[in-house]
């Protein structure tokens, strides 16, 4: 696969063969960001869909393999409304203004996460969005959009069960095997923006031994210099996986 990546594109002090492939985001900050600005919420929200294209091209031009964005949780839908209103619909409108372009630079899109709870419409969009793309490997593009760990889980387990499956046939690999992420290497680096640490039930199974990386960013702000800097601390760690074996790194 072509990527483009040279070192021109290269930042300067990230090697570009130690180059994590799979970088998970949780896009933290949005509201926070629009509140220090004296605008509602959802004036962050889209503020913090306009900085996926600059993400998203940075991260093509490293080398990147796989990045996947947290943009809406299960816990999510407890949020006032009208808040998950405009989520719903900002969602809907990002697919309709970046599909052709993303489409266009090779990303393929996957959706990882239930459809319980969106519109007909909204699951419609996202199934296009995946169908079309499908073919593209310049870029994986993963959006955990109403996602939870937890509930990714708890399918796996239901698949298992359904496929009636013995106990002495369930490893680590049948669990992996039955995830969303299926087929795709655990992201090696989870970057958190906005200042806060901790998981938020966010790729619960897949993130046990990935580097953490957490900036006081707000998510809006976090463009090609702040993942430059979260490459360069990510490069700058001994990885240890202890005893653990058979696991996709």
């Amino acid at each position: 696969m072509d990527t483009g990546v040279t070192e021109q594109s290269a930042p300067p002090n990230v090697v570009l063969e130690r180059v994590p492939r799979h970088v998970a985001i949780i896009m933290d900050g949005n509201g926070r960001w629009a509140r220090a600005r004296g605008l509602p919420r959802a004036a962050g929200h889209r503020a913090g869909t306009a900085n996926l294209r600059v993400v998203l091209r940075a991260a093509k031009d490293f080398g990147i393999a796989v990045v996947t964005l947290f943009a809406f949780s299960t816990e999510n839908w407890q949020r006032p409304s009208g808040e998950v209103r405009a989520l719903l619909a900002l969602m809907a409108h990002a697919i309709d203004a970046e599909l052709s372009a993303l489409d266009a630079d090779g990303v393929q899109i996957r959706h990882l996460g239930r459809t319980d709870g969106m519109s007909a419409r909204l699951a419609g969009k996202i199934r296009l969005a995946q169908e079309r793309t499908a073919h593209n490997d310049a870029l994986i593009l993963n959006i955990a959009f109403n996602y939870g760990g937890r509930a990714e889980i708890v399918d796996a387990v239901r698949r298992i069960v359904a496929e009636g499956l013995s106990p002495e046939q369930i490893t680590e690999a049948t669990i992996d095997e039955r995830l969303s992420t299926a087929g795709l290497p655990d992201p090696d680096l989870i970057i958190r923006t906005g200042g806060d640490m901790r998981l938020s039930n966010f790729l619960i199974w897949q993130l046990s031994y990935a580097e953490f990386y957490c900036t006081s960013t707000f998510w809006p702000d976090f463009g090609r210099e702040e993942l430059c800097r979260a490459l360069e601390a990510y490069q700058g760690r001994e990885r240890r996986f202890g005893s653990v074996s058979g696991r996709k790194r």
